[in-house]
């Protein structure tokens, strides 16, 4: 269509456009305003009295010991040998009936071609440790009173608290996928303790799930001149398996690499190949699993 008669035809539908737009009447909005009391401002702020937040700047103007390093920056896991290193094991502990479930239905679906507790297909955060283990750069960020930990995927934030704090009142606290950690430095070792998880589809490699009992552990040290960031983990979950569940990851520090804005849209799932929608229409896209592993 030429520019001129592009213009033209405009011009002739612009009589019918306008006429539209006149039917429309914008109303007018009035919403009044109550003021609140002070006291029910105040009630409005969740707070914790006894003891200062991590940002406020008396609590970052405390005097402290110099910590041994900081793990300011963007991280990405280390997957070097292989794209399954990215899970808890094997070896595994020995898992609780629901455990070993897992263990026996997970494969039998996979031969299906079907996915198995696909949560995080569902738009569940992947909660701890998991988080930590998805296949996008996190963002540390460290300050005297805590480290915030900014995932990019779906942006998940976990806050560690160093500012010598306790636990939550386990009365008190509201689970989370992340759960709340408190960390305190041990030599050249950050140990921090993670613990008041949501346990609703929270699972841990292909479909374990933990318990309200399931706490973990941390130690968390720089290698290779401060390029690599070891972190030993701990799973503990009485309920769910026996002794200790333990696992060392390393994470590559990443300069080039920012953390942008990411949300979970289930719509979004159906192009995934690794989620309960995609997977229906994967391999009439010629798309498969990667590297034989499904979530």
């Amino acid at each position: 269509m030429s520019r001129t008669l592009t213009i033209a035809l405009a011009l002739a539908l612009w009589p019918v456009a306008a006429a539209a737009q006149d039917t429309l009447t914008q109303p007018e909005v009035v919403r009044p305003l109550t003021p609140l009391s002070p006291e029910r401002l105040e009630q409005m702020v969740p707070k914790h009295p006894d003891y200062l937040g991590a940002l406020a700047p008396e609590n970052l103007a405390k005097p402290r010991p110099a910590p041994p390093f900081d793990v300011t920056g963007t991280w990405f896991v280390d997957l070097s040998k292989g794209f399954a290193d990215y899970m808890f094991g094997p070896p595994y502990p020995r898992f609780g009936p629901e455990g070993i479930e897992a263990l026996i239905e997970q494969p039998k679906a996979q031969a299906r071609g079907e996915t198995y507790r696909d949560a995080i297909g569902q738009c569940y955060p992947p909660g701890m440790p998991m988080l930590m283990t998805r296949v996008w750069p996190h963002a540390f960020i460290q300050l005297p009173t805590a480290i915030y930990v900014i995932s990019g995927f779906n942006n998940s934030v976990r806050t560690i608290f160093l500012d010598g704090r306790l636990h939550s009142d386990p009365d008190l606290v509201v689970p989370s996928y992340n759960g709340e950690s408190i960390g305190r430095w041990d030599g050249d070792t950050l140990v921090v303790h993670t613990k008041y998880f949501e346990t609703d589809n929270h699972y841990i490699d292909l479909g374990i799930p933990i318990s309200d009992q399931f706490e973990l552990f941390e130690r968390i040290r720089l290698v290779n001149d401060g390029r690599t960031m070891e972190v030993e983990y701990e799973l503990i979950d009485p309920q769910m398996w026996e002794g200790e569940w333990k696992s060392t990851k390393r994470f590559n520090r990443q300069d080039y690499t920012d953390i942008n804005e990411a949300n979970c849209i289930l719509q979004y799932n159906a192009n995934l190949p690794g989620t309960n929608l995609g997977s229906e229409t994967a391999e009439e896209r010629g798309q498969s699993d990667i590297e034989g592993v499904s979530e």
